[in-house]
This record gives C-alpha cells, structure tokens and sequence, in this order.
C-alpha cells in the first residue's frame, strides 16, 4: 500500500521508554581523541539521539573524572593544582562535544558539592549494610617524598612480559592488569627512588559477597554482547576479591568517617556513582524544565526503566561487576540493562597513544575539518565485535565517495533540476504514483524499524549501513527515470520523479539524523519543511507540494588526495 505520509506504525504507536544513556567519564588530565569518541561518546550520542526521535523519555549523562591519578600526575608534570588541570580540560571536553554534537542533557564533573554528596551516602550505606570493612593494606612508600605512591606513579618492570617502563596498574606493552608490588625494579615517579614497602589501613568493599548474586544476575544477560557478557562470566568463576576503596591522597572525595581525613575515596570506587550523582544533578537544576527534584528516580528506581552504559573495553569490569555489586549492596536500584562496551580503534595500524601523541586529537581535527565525515567514517568502522582501524586515506575514500557521491549529490542534484524546472517549488504529485515510485516510498518507510531496531540494540555499523542503501535505492530511482531528459518531453512523468525523491530524500535525512546530526537538518530545510527534524518524530516526513525550495548548497566537501599525506605527517608530531 502507498504511503504518502509518515508511517504511522512505528514512533506512534509507541509507548516511551524511560532510559538512561550513562557515558564513559573521561579522565580529566588530557584532550580527546577519536578512539574515544568512537569507543563510548558517539555510539551512545547516536542511541540518545534515535531514542528522542521515538519521544521516549531520554536522558545522557556523564562528565570529567576530575580525581584520577592521571590527573594529578599531570598536575605534578607541569607543577600546577589537580583542579588547574581538571578545569583546563574540562572546558576542552565541553568544546568538543558541542563542536562534534555530543548531545549531553548533563555533562558534568565529580568535582561537585552534589557528587560528594551522593558518593559519600553510597559509602555510608553501604558500611552501615556490612559491605565495607577496615584492614591493614602493604603500599609503596617514597622516602625521598615522604608519601604513599598511587599505583600511576610508580614504574618497573613488567613481570610477565619484562616490559621495563610498566605503570603500577598495567603494561602497556603486554596489556596486564598488575599491582604496583609486583613491579620489578620499581622506581618513584616523584623522586625516581626506590619505594619502600610500608603499611597503611583502608576501607576494602566486600566483592567477594556479591560473587553468586552477579553470576546468576549476569547468566541471564542474553542480550549483552558476547565478549561482554563471556568476559564478565569468566572473572566471576575465578572468584572476585575485595579492593580497597580508600587511599593516601589529598585530591578527591573525603571519606565520611572520623580519622580519615587525611584520605580519600579511591577513584575507581567514587567514579561510577557519578552516574547516579550526574542525575540526581539534572533532576535538581534548571536543565529539568518544568520537573521536580526527584525526578531522577525515573531512572533509577522504576523497573520499567533502562540504563544503558556506553564504554571501552577496559572499562567491562567496573561496570559489569564493581558497579552492580555496589547498586545490589545500596539496594533499590536499578541494575545496568547493557554495556556495550566496545573495542579499540587504532591509528594507522598503531593503538593510540596519548604519551606518545599517537591519536587523532578532536580539538585539532575540528579546527580543520567538518564533523559529520568523521561521525560517518567512526560509525562505519565502530569497533563493536572487534578491534578496527582509522586511517586518512579511508577517511578521504569515504568522504568523496559516499557522503559526497552518493548522498549529498543526490540531494544536490535533485534540488537543483526541481528549482531550475518547477519555479523553484516542489512539484505536485500525480493522483496514482507509478509502481516503482511507490516502491521507494515503501522501501524508504520500511527502513525505520529496520535501522531502529539496530541502533536499540547498539549496532550502529550495521543501522548505517542500512540508512545508507536508501540512498543507493534512490539514485538507483532517480537514474532510471532520467527526470532531467523527461522533464522536456513529459512533464509530468519529472514532476512525479522530483517528487518522490524529495520525499525519498526527507526519510533519508532522518534516518541519518542520528549519525549526521548537522548535515541532515540542512537538508531538513533545503526540502522546504517546517520545524525541527529532531522534533518530528522517527518516521518519514511527507514534502509539501508546491512548498518553496531554497537554493541547495553543497551538503559536504570534497577533499584533496593530498590532505593524506599532509594528515599522517601530523601523528605522532
């Protein structure tokens, strides 16, 4: 049956879902870069971004982890204040997620009066519940510095791989997860001495009481990825271990218990509540139009309701076991729905490397570029079964070729013969579309609910593809009609072609509104439609006949091969 207007049995028949869209937060100590962006921020901007078009009830959040080790070591590198360096970056990150069209609702940070506040409450209800205890914990001490040594800043030697430059907490030359006691040879990153082993007590969080309660919660997780979900099951068989939560610092939450105040709550303890503080957050601010300061609980204590927790790889752990043990230990609320968690994205056959300024730094592509080609190009090759790889010349491929070529000369080309031949509106259509004009109309209108239901289930290479083939479907249309030739010989037959390719290319726009967020309401308005495209719905939008079509401008630019060599020459400078 032809469809001239919306379909009407997918985002209207819907009935909202309440989901959360938790992001990764970033450690606050240097710019992002595109295995970031497409490792966590892109794939849950691009789940946000659908779930609005279907009027569910949305909310993304994340901010800076502004009380990391890397952050103070920086600190400490440059000589300036922790909170010197978290505000620098910071502000960066805010910058590059509005350049990019990271839609935050909140992106804020742990370095909030509301973020202790909720972090120390998780403590004391979860001490008062039994799941916290004291015990003495063996640390490295520097004598030179006189202070205790987080696990970044000692280095040694690997011993698994003999790496000679291992961090405390990992080899990036092997990949292992390590303690700093095991290092060989271990030197202070502060004064370059040789650590002694000194004795410091600490409050542990009891995992290891959670062990059967996570492998019957996580067993039942058929819709988690395998690598996430095979991974999770693989730690929990080995058994967990209770990890200290507090540490000998000055830079962070304070713990909320007498004789603790020259500690702190462990990062990796109080970073994951900053998705329950981050909301509690919102629900309390001016963002909240209209809401009430509870309204968090939305999210948090409905069982209806989704949380959705976009990360990379390494972060699996702390968001398939650490967190959920501590929401099971609080009690009455919601456990992660998904973690999508994906790969790597390498640099020329290379992992990034920020210390070696081996990445493609948003900030400096942003300065140069547009941000559409490389939402494209990330979304294309999204590590989400396994590790992918960016390079220039595939960028440059896939800009001329696909954005260009195939979708934004598409829109082009048919703007421009409509105004040049129906007094620059949109033609009328006939009473009865011929068969293979209502067949892209259905083709385009089928695609909703195909495309849609990838991205629910986070699998954006393949929801891409499937927006992008209706642009192939229509160029194939627009070439078999030839409306360019028709339009001198039967004006009608060209009428009826322009006008289904308009519409045609009206679906187009939103199904690639999720990933092209700032081409597709450009072509939004060059159909001459009124409203906003992120208001109308997850459904073709019909063209008015006879509505007038501005003057097209050219969607994307096409770049010089010679901007490869230039690009390549540029990592690792």
């Amino acid at each position: 049956m032809l469809r001239f207007g919306p379909m009407v049995d997918d985002s209207s028949s819907h009935s909202p879902d309440t989901i959360l869209v938790a992001v990764a937060w970033p450690y606050a100590n240097s710019p992002l870069h595109a295995g970031q962006i497409a490792g966590a921020y892109l794939p849950a901007d691009i789940y946000a971004r659908y779930h609005r078009l279907r009027g569910d009830r949305t909310l993304m959040v994340s901010g800076s982890d502004s009380h990391g080790t890397p952050v103070t070591v920086r600190a400490e590198q440059e000589g300036i204040s922790p909170l010197e360096v978290f505000e620098r970056f910071h502000h960066s990150f805010l910058d590059t997620f509005d350049r990019f069209g990271i839609s935050f609702d909140l992106f804020t940070s742990t370095d909030t009066d509301n973020h202790r506040d909720v972090a120390q409450d998780m403590f004391l209800r979860l001490l008062e519940q039994g799941y916290l205890y004291e015990a003495d914990q063996e640390l490295l001490y520097d004598p030179k510095a006189q202070r205790f040594l987080p696990d970044r800043y000692v280095e040694g030697t690997c011993p698994i791989c003999g790496f000679e430059d291992a961090r405390g907490d990992q080899c990036d030359n092997c990949g292992s997860t390590l303690d700093a006691l095991e290092l060989i040879n271990p030197r202070s990153k502060l004064s370059d001495a040789t650590p002694e082993r000194r004795t410091s007590t600490h409050f542990f969080l009891k995992l290891s009481a959670f062990t059967e309660r996570l492998q019957e919660w996580v067993s039942k997780q058929d819709h988690w990825r395998p690598a996430v979900r095979n991974f999770t099951l693989g730690m929990l068989r080995e058994g967990l271990h209770d990890r200290a939560i507090t540490r000998d610092i000055g830079w962070g939450v304070p713990v909320p218990v007498e004789g603790y105040e020259e500690k702190r709550i462990y990062v990796w303890f109080e970073a994951v509540i900053g998705y329950l503080s981050a909301t509690t957050e919102w629900a309390a601010s001016p963002l909240n139009r209209g809401g009430t300061a509870d309204d968090w609980k939305a999210w948090w204590e409905a069982p209806s309701a989704r949380t959705v927790y976009f990360q990379g790889k390494d972060n699996i752990p702390f968001h398939t076991v650490i967190w959920p043990s501590m929401l099971m230990g609080y009690e009455g609320l919601n456990l992660p729905y998904d973690v999508p968690a994906n790969q790597y994205v390498t640099m020329s056959g290379r992992k990034a490397s920020s210390s070696k300024n081996w990445a493609l730094w948003m900030p400096d592509y942003l300065d140069r570029y547009d941000p559409d080609p490389l939402r494209y190009v990330l979304t294309v090759i999204m590590p989400e079964t396994s590790d992918s790889d960016f390079t220039w010349e595939e960028y440059v491929r896939r800009n001329n070729d696909e954005l260009v070529a195939r979708w934004g000369n598409l829109v082009n080309r048919v703007l421009t013969i409509t105004r040049r031949n129906f007094e620059g509106r949109v033609p009328q259509p006939p009473t009865q579309l011929a068969p293979e004009s209502a067949a892209l109309l259905n083709t385009v209108d089928d695609a909703f609910p195909v495309v849609g239901a990838h991205i629910d289930a986070c699998r954006m290479r393949p929801a891409l593809g499937e927006a992008m083939r209706m642009a192939q479907e229509a160029n194939r249309y627009l070439d078999d009609r030839a409306p360019w030739a028709a339009v001198k010989a039967d004006r009608d037959h060209a009428a009826e072609t322009l006008f289904v390719a308009l519409n045609a290319i009206s679906g187009i726009a939103t199904l690639l509104y999720p990933f092209l967020p700032f081409t597709s309401p450009q072509t939004w308005r060059l159909l001459g439609l009124e409203g906003e495209l992120d208001a109308a719905g997850w459904s073709r939008t019909p063209v008015v006949p006879s509505a007038p079509l501005p003057e097209p401008k050219p969607l994307f630019r096409k770049l010089d091969d010679s901007i490869v060599e230039e690009e390549e020459a540029r990592i690792g400078q």
